[in-house]
């Protein structure tokens, strides 16, 4: 069992940054796909970026160049570093753990990001 639980969420003005973590209990983090998605209101999850254990990152066209994905894996923990910050960035953001072996993914209890205008 792979517990997840993220962090750092709260409420800033457009145009701010905000760092989000993530930390992932289980041994041989570093093996791990890490992911970041969101869910605003009334609309479905979206997925936001990923991290492979490799470090190789992607991201949505939506936050490209504005959002930076990253690890610590001695610290088994994922960050999300958010600049720029837009109304429509407004969310709550979840974690996601997976790798190949694995038969599920492991998501946390999602952490909310409000950005006023």
């Amino acid at each position: 069992q792979v517990q997840v639980v993220e962090s750092g969420g709260g409420l800033v003005q457009a145009g701010g940054s905000l760092t989000l973590s993530c930390a992932a209990s289980g041994s041989s983090f570093s093996l791990n796909t890490m992911g970041w998605y969101r869910q605003a209101p009334g609309k479905q999850r979206e997925w936001v970026a990923t991290i492979r254990s490799g470090g190789t990152t992607d991201y949505a066209d939506s936050v490209k160049g504005r959002f930076t994905i990253s690890r610590d894996n001695a610290k088994n923990t994922l960050y999300l570093q958010m600049n720029s910050l837009k109304p429509e960035d407004t969310a709550v953001y979840y974690c996601k753990a997976d790798r190949p072996t694995w038969v599920r993914s492991y998501w946390g209890q999602g952490t909310q990001v409000t950005v006023s205008s």
